[in-house]
């Protein structure tokens, strides 16, 4: 090499190393001055560098330099490496933080950086809280309600539900439009309707302290679609639950979203509608669609009672009456009307009862189902007769549940009347002139009534005697009927220990078995839980019993605590007297998840 070359390699080595200590300084200082926080952390996680943004927005060199980031912040080190890093929150304003680990040396220094997002997170959440949802507020029984009132007490108490809505929106941005006498609609803001949930619709409360007379109290019903897409599509949710509330027996609100229903209240009892042009309507209903039909099935729920054989064996004879061949599709095994059962097949020539598979196997294209007892599919006799057709006829009186057949054609529920025999029996009244029961059949219908209204005490209204004397006058024995409830020595013992051993919690009587006899506790768990509540000081009443590997709560009251909503809160449901459910846990841990039920109930309900 020469001289010349030399001079030249050793003069393009400095100029090289000149370049790169310059260009090591200008990114040095253009990380320094990065336009957004950025520091450096090691293995430890403590800070040993931050730029001058991180100095000034968000913590001080004095504050920052030495501490360990966590103790600093609350930061989610598993999301800081993903491509859209974790949020950090820190003193009023939100920040993106992402981490970049090197990779060309085993330093173990990280370097993070923050962006600030905080403008997008408060229009995000600005935009949340604008969002408008529809609530409706209908005034339940309104025309009952009012039917006995003087001019000027109607005139008084129209203002007085007009001011209670009026005050209820005031103080929110929300607008309310009275659309009929006994209806509001009302738009909310989010930052509002939050508000009113959280609180749990205390309008509900107040509705109740509107007084008509010396027994009548003015109840709400409130439907509100949330969290919806559109305006329209919060409308549709709000009819939805609306609907539902009313299905439920009224006083209470529902909360429809997405992913389905919440429900508040419901802790009244329901009152009687009187009229009866709904019974006219559907029989006159349920005589077109069934007069194509070339035969009939009838069913009811699974395990099913007297009120549902005996509701059933009304609808069959109606269907027989008119033309139709009709039977009531049955667990011959698994159910508890074996007295009912035995007491038709004694008095009637006619075959009535027929198990699921043979109807299945009997199935034309013309045939109809019509359920009675129950609007719950999952719980019928034989779910998959159910499946095997389009649409249904439901005859239920129980209390609305989120869970319900959704393909019926006819859906006759009254959540007001006593039991589905009610029901059936003011139906057989408007089929016409031509039809009459036979005493047998009058006496399964009655057997339905009394079951559910535990000898006429509970859920009894003027309808109900009028059904009562209705069969009466077609030839049902009451005596004979009583018979029907009589219970085995040692069924009658079975009760009388399950009483022996409850134990009172907040006022309500708990007790628990492990009988493994399931035929017996089946029938002797609800007799005990009716008994329970002539106990001084019982309010409610709930039996928790093993029953083939899982646990079954029956639950009962006299109207003065809810049970469905308790029972509800498990999975169950029912009537606010009377209710049940099933739990998929051994007996102590049901007995746990119930005491937490009823602590719920107390809690939602502290004011009342």
């Amino acid at each position: 090499m020469t001289v010349e070359m030399v001079i030249f390699y050793i003069g393009r080595m400095r100029y090289v190393a000149r370049m790169s200590k310059d260009i090591a300084a200008t990114q040095w200082e253009t990380l320094y001055n990065f336009p957004a926080p950025a520091f450096i952390i090691d293995e430890k996680n403590v800070i040993v560098w931050l730029n001058s943004r991180f100095d000034k927005e968000v913590f001080k060199e004095k504050e920052a330099f030495g501490a360990r980031l966590d103790d600093l912040m609350d930061i989610n080190f598993n999301k800081l490496f993903s491509k859209k890093g974790t949020m950090v929150t820190y003193k009023g304003r939100y920040y993106r933080a992402l981490g970049v680990k090197s990779e060309t040396n085993n330093s173990g220094l990280t370097m993070i950086y923050f962006k600030n997002e905080t403008d997008y997170v408060n229009l995000d959440f600005e935009y949340r809280q604008s969002r408008p949802s529809v609530m409706i507020i209908s005034v339940d029984d309104y025309e009952d309600l009012l039917e006995n009132a003087r001019d000027s007490e109607k005139a008084h108490i129209l203002v007085e539900i007009e001011k209670l809505v009026e005050n209820f929106i005031d103080g929110t941005t929300g607008v309310t439009k009275k659309i009929s006498n006994n209806r509001f609609f009302v738009v909310l803001e989010e930052r509002h309707l939050s508000k009113i949930i959280a609180n749990r619709f205390e309008i509900l409360d107040r509705a109740r302290k509107i007084e008509i007379g010396e027994r009548q109290k003015v109840t709400l019903s409130i439907g509100v679609g949330h969290g919806a897409k559109t305006l329209n599509e919060s409308e549709i949710y709000a009819r939805q639950a609306l609907d539902m509330c009313l299905g439920r027996g009224g006083d209470q609100a529902a909360v429809k979203t997405q992913g389905g229903f919440e429900f508040f209240g419901g802790v009244s009892k329901g009152v009687e509608k009187r009229t009866k042009v709904k019974t006219r309507i559907i029989a006159n209903a349920i005589k077109e669609i069934v007069k194509p039909s070339d035969m009939i099935f009838i069913m009811g729920h699974r395990l099913a009672d007297l009120d549902s054989v005996g509701s059933a064996m009304g609808v069959c004879t109606l269907m027989r009456q008119i033309g139709k061949k009709s039977f009531v599709v049955i667990d011959p095994e698994e159910n508890l009307s074996g007295v009912l059962i035995d007491h038709v097949n004694k008095n009637e020539n006619e075959t009535f009862f027929i198990p699921p598979e043979l109807a299945m196997s009997m199935k034309t294209e013309n045939t109809t189902l019509i359920i009675v007892d129950t609007h719950n599919p999952e719980i019928l006799d034989s779910v998959e007769l159910y499946k095997m057709f389009d649409k249904v006829i439901v005859i239920d009186h129980h209390r609305r549940m989120v869970k319900s057949i959704d393909n019926s054609v006819v859906f006759y529920h009254e959540p007001y009347a006593s039991s589905a025999s009610e029901m059936v029996t003011e139906l057989v009244q408007y089929f016409g002139d031509n039809i009459k029961l036979s005493p047998s059949i009058a006496e399964c219908l009655l057997a339905g009534i009394m079951l559910d209204t535990k000898n006429f005490v509970m859920r009894t209204g003027v309808r109900t005697f009028e059904a009562a004397a209705y069969l009466k006058q077609a030839g049902a024995d009451t005596v004979t009927v009583r018979t029907m409830f009589s219970t085995s020595f040692d069924l009658y013992r079975r009760k009388t220990d399950l009483i022996t051993n409850s134990v009172m919690y907040k006022s309500c009587a708990i007790t628990i078995t492990d009988d493994e006899n399931s035929d017996t506790i089946r029938i002797a768990a609800p007799q005990a839980a009716d008994e329970l509540l002539y106990i001084d000081g019982v309010k409610a009443s709930f039996v928790v019993y093993a029953d083939n590997g899982k646990t079954s709560i029956s639950a009962r009251s006299m109207g003065e605590m809810n049970v469905q909503i308790v029972m509800e809160s498990l999975g169950g449901g029912g009537h606010q007297t009377m209710a049940g459910g099933q739990l998929e846990t051994g007996l102590d841990e049901a007995v746990q998840r119930l005491k937490g039920a009823i602590d719920k109930y107390y809690e939602d309900n502290k004011e009342r």
